[in-house]
């Protein structure tokens, strides 16, 4: 099993070869065009949805070599195993072509901000409470592998505040190939309804640049991950 590539190897373009576009479309996993002309959402906050972005044919391949899961939670890419398909799609998800797409629609300039990426493939019942996403994010891009998606929850709203969960200027279904990316801010909230099973997920997150902002994050991270450990330890659920 096989974990991060270098995004020069294993048939991805060279970072000498994209060029001013940014794009190498037959070398690719994700389809830029439809990042470059999807709308950009404003209503609560700065949002981008893009269906297929992710293509079926790639999208096949990358869940063949899922990592292996086997709990719940956002896990990092340190602590998983997984193919090369997947580990390829890894390496482009933490490139430059997808930091410049995602930067041109939110007008910033990503290519240089550290990233972070946690994969998932359970949810428990805990998962979804409304929330904003930790102060060192300045983007967070969701990346959904599941098949289909037949559940009435579990599907991602972007909500107008803290407090309810029917105020919501979206609702994305978690359905395979689907990209959402969003703006952090203080009212960037969202959340879903609970759901139990399987919702494969990627979360890549643009960072501030400052290391202060990464650690908070790792210790804060831990922080939460913990406390889930000790409900489940207590049979909350």
């Amino acid at each position: 099993m096989a974990r991060i590539i270098p995004v020069f190897t294993q048939g991805l373009c060279r970072v000498s070869d994209y060029g001013r576009a940014g794009i190498l479309r037959a070398m690719s996993y994700i389809d830029y065009e439809r990042i470059n002309t999807a709308p950009l959402q404003t209503d609560p906050f700065d949002y981008l949805v893009v269906p297929d972005c992710i293509p079926p044919a790639p999208l096949t391949k990358i869940n063949a070599d899922y990592p292996l899961i086997d709990q719940p939670g956002n896990l990092s890419t340190e602590e998983l195993t997984y193919g090369d398909e997947f580990a390829s799609f890894l390496a482009e998800a933490q490139g430059p072509m997808l930091a410049k797409a995602i930067g041109e629609k939110f007008d910033l300039e990503l290519e240089t901000n550290p990233t972070t990426v946690t994969i998932r493939k359970f949810c428990e019942r805990s998962d979804g409470n409304i929330h904003t996403d930790h102060r060192s994010k300045v983007i967070t891009v969701l990346f959904y592998f599941n098949q289909d998606w037949t559940e009435t929850t579990g599907q991602l709203r972007l909500l107008r505040s803290s407090s309810n969960i029917e105020d919501f200027a979206a609702e994305v279904p978690p359905i395979g190939g689907t990209l959402l990316a969003f703006r952090r801010t203080d009212h960037s909230f969202h959340g879903h309804h609970p759901f139990v099973g399987e919702r494969r997920m990627m979360q890549v997150n643009y960072l501030r640049s400052d290391k202060l902002s990464l650690l908070r994050q790792k210790v804060d991270r831990f922080g939460t991950r913990s406390a889930k450990k000790v409900l489940r330890a207590f049979g909350s659920s």
